[in-house]
């Protein structure tokens, strides 16, 4: 092949490259959240390169960790994310350049290697929020000779600039919902997103007889841990008492901050009968599992009021039942405020 026909080859391979490129670009532009986004993403790429694997490694710390927490990880995260120090992330890209290789040695220290199963090669592309390392793209392929120290980087930089740029934008549109719609505190949704939740609810039990109930939650004695600990102690008290009903509840649950160390759960499709059994069981978990502070263990416990939608009261109506019933619930137990 002459240098005239080398030339016209490359330049066709170059253009069918960028076509591809732009076809990405188009179809991610639309996306509405992260995780649409990178689906679509991972897909497009897998299908227009014939890429093996693809993970997205995420710097710990992050500015986006709300992704990463229990309440917005879907298992479209916990399968194709990787959580990774930002020390080795910026080692790896220390000059924020894409990395091509098939020599794995050095990149399997650094990182899990569990990550490289059946890869040859790998290429990792950096991506950056406002300036800012904050991931990376890893592809992986069963070909040894598919990413090498020896291939230009050109069209792997204009992906890593695009997908940067039309990741950054989703997310700070989904970061300014998730601060909307979310308690900064515990990390759980606020009473903002507790009322639409319960309003959906009542429409769903008035026209289809669904059923569901409310359990309105508080913590004993939280003055007194207040003003015995401080309130960093308080804080850490309702962050833990947050994530344990998160954890307590079933997945079609919701758990909201209602104010100060006030809950309210949302149990879906569940009969008062059922309703109090759950309160229940979340308040002997209380009872028996005391809270690691300092070197020590705190006793954290709750009390419950139920309330069950008869599809005739309103969400106020509901939240006021519940609410005395907790009262009672203080009194039969003589728990102190």
């Amino acid at each position: 092949m002459s240098k005239l026909e080398q030339l016209i080859a490359h330049s066709k391979a170059n253009e069918a490259i960028a076509r591809k490129l732009f076809e990405i670009e188009t179809e991610v532009l639309a996306c509405q959240t992260s995780e649409e986004l990178l689906t679509r993403l991972f897909d497009a790429i897998k299908c227009k390169f014939n890429i093996s694997n693809i993970t997205l490694l995420m710097a710990e710390p992050t500015p986006i960790s709300y992704m990463l927490s229990s309440s917005m990880q879907s298992k479209w995260h916990i399968s194709n994310t990787h959580s990774v120090s930002q020390l080795r992330l910026d080692h790896i890209h220390d000059n924020n350049q894409p990395v091509l290789t098939n020599n794995l040695d050095f990149l399997k220290r650094v990182l899990t290697p569990e990550l490289f199963t059946n890869a040859q090669s790998v290429a990792l592309l950096p991506l950056s929020l406002e300036n800012k390392l904050f991931a990376s793209l890893l592809f992986t392929d069963s070909d040894k000779d598919r990413f090498t120290e020896e291939h230009g980087t050109f069209h792997l930089e204009q992906l890593a600039v695009k997908v940067s740029m039309c990741l950054s934008n989703v997310l700070v549109r989904e970061q300014l919902e998730y601060l909307a719609n979310h308690d900064r505190l515990t990390g759980v949704a606020n009473r903002r997103l507790m009322e639409l939740s319960i309003g959906e609810e009542l429409i769903r039990h008035k026209r289809y007889q669904v059923p569901f109930s409310i359990l309105f939650i508080d913590c004993n004695k939280f003055k007194a841990i207040n003003d015995t600990y401080g309130h960093e102690c308080g804080d850490k008290v309702l962050a833990y008492v947050a994530s344990q009903l998160q954890e307590l509840i079933r997945e079609n649950d919701r758990c909201f901050r209602y104010a100060g160390d006030e809950f309210v759960v949302v149990l879906a499709n569940q009969s008062y009968q059922e309703a109090v059994l759950a309160g229940q069981r979340i308040t002997d978990f209380f009872i028996n599992t005391p809270m690691p502070y300092e070197n020590k263990f705190l006793e954290i416990t709750i009390s419950c009021g139920v309330a069950a939608s008869d599809g005739k009261q309103t969400m106020d109506e509901l939240l006021k039942k519940a609410d005395q019933q907790l009262y009672l619930h203080k009194k039969m137990t003589s728990t102190t405020y």
